[in-house]
C-alpha cells in the first residue's frame, strides 16, 4: 500500500515511518525540517529493499497540494503541525496558518488523490481544556474547551476531517495523542520536558521545572503511539480516539525517575509556571481498545530509559 506521512521526519512521524516501511508499505514523507531532522530517516534511506520518497516541503505551501496528488497515496497520516502551546499563544495566527490552512492544503491532496483515508493527529493534551481533576481520565465523551491557540486549531480540525467525510467521501480518524515520549524527540513541544531532563541530567547540568512540579501530564511511549496510528489506517472510520495510559504521572516524579535513573543526586530548580499549559491532565483511551485493539504496553520507567539509552548514543 501507498502511504504518505506528513511531518514524517519529526520523533513521532519517524518512527511511524520505520514502521510502514518494515510491513512493506511504500511511503512518502513530506517535511519542511523546521523541527524534523533527516537524521531520524538515516536508518530507514538506508535500506534498499523499500520506496521511501522525501520531500521538502512546508504544508503552508499550496504546492503540497498538487505533490499529494501525484503521489496517490492510499492513506495518509498528518503529522506535521505547528506544536508548541506556547507559542501558539505568541503567535495564533502563525498558528492557525500551519495546523488550519495546511492542513487543508493536506486534506485537499488527499481528496484530489483519491486517498481511502486521512489518520490525524490531533491534541489530547489541549482540546479538552483544563478539566476537572474528578473527571480524569478525560473520555472523549467530555466537552472540547481548549484553552490555547494550538488546542483551538487541533480541534477546528477535526470538523474539517468530518465536512470532507460527509461532502467527499474521504474517511478519517482522528488520534487525540497524550504526551508522546521516546528516542528522536525533540525537546520543544508537549513532552519535550523528557528529553529536556535526559540531556541535562546526562551532562550533569541542573534541571528546570516550570510550576510547582505538581503538575501531571499522561506521558504515552512513542512506539505505543505508532502502533495506535498503524491500526487507524483500517479501523475507527469518523471516530476519535484517545490514546494515553490512563494514568497521571507529575513532573516531580518524573524528574525524581529520570534522576535515579542517571545516579543523579542534584535536586531540579523551580521556576514560574508557563503561560498556557494545564496543570493535569490523563486520557481514558478504554475506546480506542475496543474500536482498534490498542492499549499502550510500555511502561514510563522503560520509557524514559529509552530515551536516556538514546542520548547517551547520541552524545556520543
Amino acid at each position: 500500500m501507498r502511504t504518505l506521512v506528513t511531518g514524517g521526519a519529526g520523533f513521532i512521524g519517524s518512527t511511524l515511518v520505520d514502521r510502514l516501511l518494515a510491513e512493506g508499505h511504500a511511503v512518502d514523507v513530506i517535511d519542511d525540517l523546521s523541527s524534523g531532522n533527516l537524521a531520524n530517516l538515516s536508518s530507514a534511506r538506508a535500506q534498499r529493499d523499500h520506496e521511501l520518497n522525501f520531500h521538502q516541503i512546508d504544508i503552508r505551501d499550496a504546492a503540497v497540494t498538487d505533490l499529494i496528488e501525484r503521489r496517490r497515496p492510499a492513506v495518509v497520516f498528518h503529522l506535521a503541525a505547528q506544536v508548541d502551546v506556547r507559542r501558539s499563544v505568541a503567535d495564533p495566527a502563525l498558528d492557525a496558518a500551519i495546523n488550519i490552512v495546511g492542513g487543508l492544503h493536506v486534506l485537499e491532496g488527499a481528496r484530489r488523490a483519491g486517498a481511502k483515508k486521512v489518520v490525524f493527529a490531533s491534541s489530547g493534551g489541549t482540546i479538552y481544556g483544563e478539566p476537572s481533576p474528578e473527571d480524569l481520565p478525560i473520555a472523549e465523551t467530555a466537552p472540547r474547551a481548549p484553552v490555547s491557540p494550538y488546542g483551538v486549531s487541533k480541534h477546528a480540525f477535526t470538523h474539517y476531517l468530518e465536512a470532507y467525510r460527509v461532502l467527499h467521501q474521504l474517511e478519517f480518524t482522528s488520534l487525540a495523542l497524550a504526551n508522546v515520549f521516546g528516542p528522536r524527540q525533540d525537546p520543544h513541544g508537549e513532552a519535550g520536558v523528557v528529553s529536556i531532563f535526559a540531556g541535562k541530567l546526562l551532562a550533569g547540568e541542573t534541571c528546570t521545572i516550570f510550576g510547582t512540579g505538581g503538575q501531571t501530564r499522561d506521558f504515552v511511549f512513542v512506539d505505543d503511539v505508532v502502533d495506535a496510528f498503524v491500526r487507524a489506517a483500517t479501523r475507527g472510520g469518523g471516530l476519535l480516539f484517545n490514546i494515553g495510559t490512563g494514568r497521571e504521572t507529575s513532573v516531580t516524579e518524573l524528574y525524581r525517575s529520570m534522576a535515579a535513573a542517571a545516579g543523579v543526586t542534584t535536586p531540579p530548580v523551580f521556576a514560574p509556571a508557563r503561560v498556557g499549559e494545564l496543570d493535569r491532565i490523563s486520557l481514558d483511551a478504554s475506546k480506542a481498545k475496543i474500536h482498534l485493539g490498542w492499549e499502550s504496553w510500555t511502561d514510563i520507567d522503560t520509557g524514559t530509559r529509552a530515551v536516556m539509552d538514546f542520548e547517551r548514543t547520541r552524545a556520543g
